[in-house]
């Protein structure tokens, strides 16, 4: 309980002690008991403002626990005698911290109604209201205003534009205002960055960063890139600008390091996301939830499984995404049983799953032919759980069922789905059929696929090797001249292997270079190279 002896101690006390919404509400209630709101209108409306000043702090804190109605603000200020121009700023943002938008707009609207002079922190505010309704309308009437009572040159006003606009997916918009800005600032860039990479527009993003002096980019700027990297798949851009920020001596952040580590994984670099590793350790970052998630997905899809349990058992920050990661290293690894005595401990420490967890979950009970336990958790995943089942659910499910042998089970599953089957669904039953010899049921599944993705090659390979083993050759003649026909090629599959720490990548009918000689020798067992621990089969 936060208590002051003299009137005058309020304000300071505001700012200096108040770490809660409740805290306010009882300095607010002394300024009531005690008759403080008829003291000099200036005085009350300085306490009251102070007030108003301290919740918007409060509010805008990372983490805030008190439930707040978006009432009490705006019941403060109704009793401020003559508002100032900071008093209507100030409620107007506490309604876009509340995610009330509407009244924020139409505070401001009242504003101008009453001819209260507007100042450069007003449009920051107001539009982020507008990017909350997500309203280019109403964003394009603040931009002219602001261009009309001459704030449009303000930086903190041109960010703002910049980032309502990339928020409606307005990107030529928001490049047009930052273009047109006669200041910028690192968040200028950054804004438009995000706003690129958003849009899809990688290259550019890549056009915008170049072009920014090399003084004014921040940890955040080279996150943004290597993100954008990252998200859109072009993982040797991502490694190649993350070698350039080590040169230029950029410091890391969680954001950048998260996105070459998936860049590592999903190449396959080992070494590469070792380093990475090394220097997180070396320079005391602490490995958050979204770092730790990063590393157990990297070493488990780089092979290194008993690592990544290391990695993930040695954090004492674990979200659902890190819980997820674990239990998709551990399918893909085939642990099935390990895979459940992890899960079995995520719901004891009270981490609700998803549909993520149980499509992980699947798939290792699917890979260590746990027929039972995958059963008892599929049924569960609704009564108890409070999960959905998708069709990439129904899918694992149809494909542990078929390649156990339960084809009949894994049909009537099918037909009993509230929704219709997808290619994975009915893949799901081919593969077991195939696996089995089960070739009607191969033939009705093979027919739904064919429905649903006609240019699909893998479905007519499939079933020629079904009525091969069959001895069914006329079947068997049909189904390739049909694949001929219809002008369906299966694509080629793609090999990489890495040697020396250098991945090279291949496909079938690929003619050999000079540089990967060696590589279809060690292949063949021909060569001599001897394998070392960095070399890896990906």
């Amino acid at each position: 309980m936060i208590y002051c002896k003299q009137s005058t101690d309020l304000i300071q006390t505001l700012k200096t002690q108040c770490k809660s919404v409740k805290q306010i509400y009882q300095i607010h209630a002394q300024i009531i008991t005690r008759g403080l709101l008829s003291l000099h209108p200036s005085s009350a409306s300085r306490l009251l403002t102070a007030v108003l000043h301290t919740f918007n702090s409060l509010l805008s804190a990372p983490h805030r626990h008190h439930p707040v109605s978006p009432h009490y603000p705006l019941s403060v200020f109704n009793l401020i005698t003559n508002p100032s121009t900071f008093c209507w700023n100030t409620i107007i943002r506490s309604h876009t911290l509340l995610s009330v938008p509407e009244t924020a707009f139409f505070i401001f609207t009242e504003m101008r109604r009453r001819c209260v002079p507007t100042d450069a922190h007003t449009f920051p505010f107001v539009l982020k209201a507008c990017a909350q309704l997500n309203e280019v309308k109403l964003t394009r009437t603040i931009q002219s205003e602001s261009l009309k009572l001459g704030f449009i040159s303000d930086v903190f006003v041109c960010n703002n534009l910049v980032h309502v606009y990339c928020n409606c997916g307005q990107i030529d918009d928001a490049y047009k205002v930052f273009d047109e800005s006669p200041e910028r600032d690192v968040v200028s860039y950054n804004v438009i960055l995000d706003g690129f990479i958003k849009a899809g527009e990688i290259e550019h993003a890549r056009k915008v960063f170049d072009e920014m002096p090399v003084r004014v980019r921040d940890a955040a700027t080279w996150g943004t890139m290597l993100a954008g990297y990252a998200q859109t798949k072009r993982y040797d851009e991502c490694l190649d600008l993350y070698d350039q920020m080590l040169v230029l001596g950029v410091p890391r952040d969680n954001v950048s390091l998260v996105s070459v580590l998936s860049a590592c994984a999903r190449m396959g670099k080992l070494e590469k996301g070792k380093q990475v590793h090394d220097c997180i350790e070396h320079s005391g970052i602490r490995i958050d939830s979204f770092l730790c998630t990063a590393l157990v997905d990297f070493y488990a899809k780089c092979g290194c499984i008993e690592t990544a349990r290391g990695v993930f058992e040695a954090s004492s920050d674990k979200n659902l995404f890190t819980w997820n990661a674990m239990l998709v290293g551990l399918a893909m690894h085939g642990y099935g049983e390990l895979l459940l005595g992890y899960f079995s401990e995520m719901v004891k420490t009270r981490v609700k799953p998803d549909g993520v967890t149980f499509l992980g979950v699947l798939v290792g009970c699917s890979h260590a032919g746990l027929v039972n336990e995958a059963r008892r958790l599929f049924g569960e995943m609704g009564s108890v759980y409070g999960v959905s089942k998708e069709l990439k659910h129904y899918g694992c499910m149809a494909d542990l069922l078929a390649r156990a042998g339960l084809i009949k089970e894994a049909v009537d599953m099918i037909e009993s789905m509230p929704m219709l089957g997808d290619v994975f669904v009915w893949g799901g039953l081919l593969g077991g059929c195939r696996l089995h010899g089960n070739v009607e049921v191969a033939e009705k599944a093979a027919e739904h696929i064919m429905e649903i993705s006609p240019e699909d090659g893998g479905v007519y390979s499939t079933m020629a090797d079904i009525y091969a083993n069959a001895k069914r050759w006329d079947d068997l003649t049909k189904i390739r001249r049909l694949r001929d026909s219809r002008r369906v090629k299966k694509n080629a599959g793609c090999s990489l292997i890495q040697l020396d720490g250098v991945t090279h990548e291949f496909v079938a009918g690929d003619d050999l270079h000079p540089q990967s000689d060696e590589i279809y020798l060690v292949l063949n067992g021909i060569g001599q190279h001897q394998f070392q621990p960095q070399d890896q089969l990906i």
